[in-house]
């Protein structure tokens, strides 16, 4: 298997289930759900621990007590914490507030500047991913390119994210830009962009594709249907399955399915990182290859 780079957050969440929708104005009575492990190291990193693959975190946390629970919790699931940073002060608890549909909002606190240090040698890396806003993620990515698959997340702004594949939701590019959904994509990531994927729920996704004959075309992958439970997470969970089969040799199409098969499981699961199911179903696949 692979040995995969993921930069990405983890946080300490605090659950508050709402006994009804958001609304502007209202008043709401909740439960306290406790605390968990999340944030996108941890929601992407532990589904491709469960699929063999040996993950390492780049992400920062603060030298508090809930610091410490976050690496010792992360470490627990198999992740390695090497490579996270701890800076001077409280991590804080990231406040996920859950609404009976299964909807989150998101209530995180302001963070330290997370500044990266000199990049890692990547022929030691198959894989690196990228879900964080820490500055210097560009001069990794570019320095990546040459030597691993580099697979990224669209920023919430318009900063580059240079990358082999640029994942996205239909919602984040809402707005954004009057530019084709191509042309967009490669303006920020460049000429090494292989594939833009852009999911949009029950809807399945788009990926829209250019091969080394500059041949452009778009395709479409279903979504696998679930009964949602909770949702948060689930998109980190599809770009981990993609990173999985794209691992694995898989076509884009074959590994976008994979994808939606892991995100499947996540939003049937009450926990943004992965639950049993996924766990049991890679367990399941791994046992066929040996049988």
């Amino acid at each position: 298997m692979a040995n995969i780079l993921i930069l990405a957050n983890l946080n300490c969440d605090r659950i508050l289930r709402l006994d009804k929708p958001l609304q502007t104005g209202g008043r709401f009575h909740y439960q306290d759900g406790g605390l968990r492990l999340g944030g996108g190291g941890a929601n992407t990193g532990i589904g491709l621990v469960w699929a063999q693959h040996d993950v390492a975190i780049v992400s920062q946390v603060g030298s508090d007590e809930i610091g410490d629970w976050i690496l010792a919790k992360a470490s627990t699931y198999g992740l390695d914490c090497r490579l996270v940073q701890r800076f001077d002060g409280n991590t804080c608890e990231m406040l996920l507030v859950m609404t009976p549909d299964g909807e989150r909002t998101i209530i995180r606190p302001q963070r330290p500047a997370f500044i990266l240090k000199s990049a890692p040698k990547w022929h030691d890396w198959q894989a690196f991913y990228i879900n964080s806003s820490a500055q210097g993620a560009e001069l990794w990515a570019q320095s990546a390119l040459a030597h691993t698959l580099v697979v990224a997340q669209l920023a919430k702004d318009d900063r580059p994210r240079p990358c082999h594949v640029l994942i996205a939701s239909k919602s984040d590019l809402a707005g954004r830009s009057e530019l084709s959904p191509w042309e967009f994509a490669t303006q920020l990531s460049g000429d090494s962009l292989r594939h833009f994927i852009v999911t949009d729920g029950e809807a399945g996704a788009l990926v829209y594709s250019q091969d080394q004959d500059e041949v452009y075309q778009v395709q479409q992958v279903p979504a696998v249907s679930a009964n949602v439970v909770d949702t948060t997470g689930a998109g980190d969970a599809y770009a981990a399955g993609v990173i999985h089969g794209l691992c694995l040799g898989m076509n884009i199409v074959t590994a976008m399915a994979e994808g939606a098969r892991w995100a499947a499981f996540a939003v049937e699961t009450p926990s943004s990182i992965p639950g049993e199911e996924l766990q049991r179903y890679l367990g399941a696949i791994a046992a066929d290859s040996l049988a």
